[in-house]
């Protein structure tokens, strides 16, 4: 599999300035956009002026926890490449991806076997399947092995706990995307030193494929 990262969980101007210039910047850049208890959650007005960047190859992508009609119209002319969506059922999937004209991130929160396979329900509307711990705010992993054998069609994205320094090696099996948020930050905030060991590591990896 050809790796790519996600810097997920982006506040700061400086931050998103430093990932999209990059000599090897992250192919998606993930925002919190309705989930106020996350610390790394953006208002409105703050994320209309983060998002006036020039992404160039970067992706930009909605994080949304059963949004509903009210902050989806408020985002809709926004930059955004992806929704990235939790707790949605696949009709409330399939409506906003009709809608909005967005690509679909499925975000599945994994305890056990049975929450991997929830991704059977939407193999026809999502575009990558994201496999993430229950922790959403809380930075909690699962068993990336529940996933190890999956055969799909889509290109699979992996979160939960992830650290700039694993071995990432042992993903690669796995992921085609690697998804990082607080596994990147110091003291509750994006740290660009980790950062830059991350999207370095990312492109070693993809060089040995």
């Amino acid at each position: 599999m050809i790796l790519k990262s996600k810097i997920c969980g982006v506040s700061d101007s400086k931050i998103l300035s430093y990932i999209v210039n990059h000599d090897n910047p992250s192919q998606f850049v993930g925002f919190i956009v309705n989930y106020p208890k996350s610390k790394r959650y953006v208002d409105l007005e703050k994320l209309r002026e983060l998002l006036k960047i020039d992404k160039k190859k970067s992706l930009f992508v909605a994080v949304l926890v059963n949004p509903d009609n009210e902050i989806l119209e408020k985002i809709k002319n926004l930059p955004f490449d992806f929704y990235q969506l939790y707790d949605c059922n696949p009709s409330q999937v399939k409506s906003i991806k009709k809608k909005y004209k967005r690509k679909i991130i499925t975000a599945i929160t994994v305890k056990n076997k049975d929450d991997v396979n929830k991704y059977m329900f939407y193999s026809d509307i999502t575009d990558i399947y994201l496999f993430d711990s229950k922790g959403y705010e809380k930075s909690l992993s699962f068993d990336h092995k529940l996933i190890k054998n999956l055969n799909l069609n889509k290109e699979i994205m992996v979160a939960g706990n992830i650290q700039f320094n694993d071995n990432l090696e042992n993903l690669k099996e796995i992921a085609d995307i690697i998804d990082l948020s607080g596994g990147l930050e110091t003291a509750g905030l994006k740290d660009v030193s980790k950062i830059e060991i991350f999207l370095n590591k990312i492109k070693n990896l993809k060089n040995e494929t």
